[in-house]
């Protein structure tokens, strides 16, 4: 396969001209993806501990359930308005805000002595976690370049793989060495060590617009983005039924988000998100669209699992998580390498890693329904080390041929477009796959296996149809390539005749 060329943006280039490499870039990363890697732990560590966290504090399933789908609510929520800040008022000052509310908000949530206390806190620390997430991308835009920012990304790109399959790991060994509430107590020596860092090593400055906010866009987003998301989080407490009138009118808003936002960039305003990242910003439009429906199964696929493993096997929390572990340790590795390559080969590794999850998690769909019950979690590790080795050339690659022709000066506003279309498909995917895992089972009269097929089955679909958008987007590239370069040929040739001419009348002369 060829590789595909890459195309700058000239303001890419304008910035490029200006950029000095701090000396200080990798540890500064290092610093942003640990706390990067807390807050995307905290959407899919508390659910192991959900059964101990009802029973202590009294609560019912449809309170306890908004400890999750409340935190992965406000989080999303926060991702665009929070880059555009940073964006504004400067990465580095978001970044060390988001951190200190995470940290304060996490010993709230371990102290709360009632689940409406738990819940609150709980939210507020979704939006800190939302005000953390842009800034990575943003800090990894405006800290490298080349070859080097794919490297970056390809961390970055770990870093979410990983800490959404680890999560069920990291608090099923919690629970088995403390309560509950060190779920959320274990943030605090860290987030206090990793603020200090990020206060020295931190770039000051990076702010590329004028400070101005535009709170119409906000709103809007806002009020658009939770009409469609909180039937969804609901979805396991009747949500879709009872809400389901939200989801025209959070169409409709949107909707005039997208005219409003038009309308800013007309006078020469400074919108939330400028609707010219999706229109004029070669890649990106598509690459969203891909991440979106690759998280509605990559998301998805854990709470089918944890399911599967821990109510149809009788595993415990920590038997569970561990038997997912080989799509971890596959995605881990498999993202840091893609970071290095994606320079090299581009979309042409993505297409390559959705392959290889649709054929690894084809594989366990086989294995589920097969082999004997208590020899799955030992027969699936390897189809799962093959979907995990796949998911880490999508994330990161995707990521970086996502952001790569984005300026600079919009780097937060774009990542954390990007990353609301992620949390998009991921609350998607959480809420259609456990929902079908349970109407097979009840179907069947109890067969697990079964069940688990068909969630995974939804998954599959969804990473099918982001394949099919990584081809496009391929073959889209190649065509422009192609143009690019018979554009430059033609240019040569036109300077060549010219010049050969203009001999030609000097010898005449």
């Amino acid at each position: 396969m060829t590789a595909r060329p890459i195309v700058r943006d000239p303001r890419l280039e304008a910035d490029a001209d200006r950029y000095e490499p701090d000396p200080r870039r990798w540890r500064a990363l290092s610093v942003t993806l640990v706390a990067g890697f807390m807050s995307l732990l905290d959407v899919s560590i508390v659910s192991v501990a959900l059964p101990t966290l009802q029973r202590d504090l009294g609560a019912s399933a449809a309170a306890v359930q908004w400890v999750v789908s409340g935190y992965a609510l406000t989080f999303a929520l926060m991702l665009v308005p929070a880059g555009r800040l940073g964006d504004a008022l400067g990465r580095r000052r978001m970044f060390l805000i988001g951190l200190a509310g995470f940290v304060l908000c996490s010993a709230a949530a371990g102290a709360a002595p009632t689940v409406g206390l738990l819940i609150a806190a709980r939210l507020a620390q979704g939006l800190c976690a939302g005000v953390l997430a842009p800034q990575n991308s943003g800090l990894i835009q405006q800290l490298f370049r080349g070859g080097e920012r794919g490297r970056a990304f390809g961390l970055f790109g770990a870093v979410v793989g990983v800490s959404t399959a680890v999560g069920p790991v990291v608090g099923g060994l919690l629970l088995q060495v403390a309560d509950w509430r060190w779920i959320f107590y274990v943030n605090v020596p860290i987030g206090v060590v990793a603020f200090v860092l990020a206060w020295r090593l931190l770039p000051r400055g990076g702010a590329g617009g004028r400070g101005h906010i535009d709170v119409g866009g906000v709103l809007l987003l806002g009020a658009g983005a939770l009409a469609l998301l909180l039937p969804l989080v609901q979805a396991e407490a009747g949500g879709l039924s009872r809400l389901w009138w939200l989801f025209p009118g959070g169409v409709l808003v949107l909707a005039a988000f997208v005219a409003w936002e038009r309308r800013v960039v007309r006078r020469g305003g400074e919108p939330v998100f400028d609707p010219r990242l999706v229109t004029e910003t070669r890649g990106y439009g598509l690459g969203a669209a891909l991440g979106t429906v690759y998280f509605v199964g990559f998301s998805g696929i854990w709470l089918v699992f944890a399911l599967f493993f821990q109510t149809g096997l009788g595993l415990t929390p920590l038997q569970s998580g561990l038997a997912v572990t080989p799509f971890a340790l596959g995605s881990a590795v498999a993202a840091v390498v893609a970071g290095r390559l994606v320079e090299r080969f581009g979309r042409v590794l993505t297409v390559l890693g959705l392959v290889g999850v649709l054929t690894g998690l084809g594989a366990t769909v086989v294995v589920l329904l097969l082999v004997p019950a208590d020899a799955v979690p030992w027969a699936v590790a390897p189809a799962l080390l093959l979907g995990g080795l796949g998911g880490g050339c999508v994330i990161s690659p995707n990521i970086t041929m996502t952001l790569r022709e984005v300026p600079v000066r919009m780097a937060g506003a774009a990542g954390g477009g990007l990353q609301t279309a992620q949390r998009f498909g991921a609350v998607i995917g959480t809420a259609a796959l456990p929902g079908l895992f349970y109407v097979v089972l009840g179907a069947t009269a109890q067969d697990y296996p079964a069940a688990a097929a068909a969630g995974l089955a939804v998954a599959l679909a969804g990473i099918a149809a982001a394949l099919g958008l990584a081809v496009v987007d391929l073959r889209r590239g190649r065509r422009q390539d192609a143009a690019d370069a018979a554009a430059r040929d033609d240019a040569d040739e036109d300077g060549d005749h010219d010049a050969v001419h203009g001999h030609g009348h000097a010898a005449h002369s």
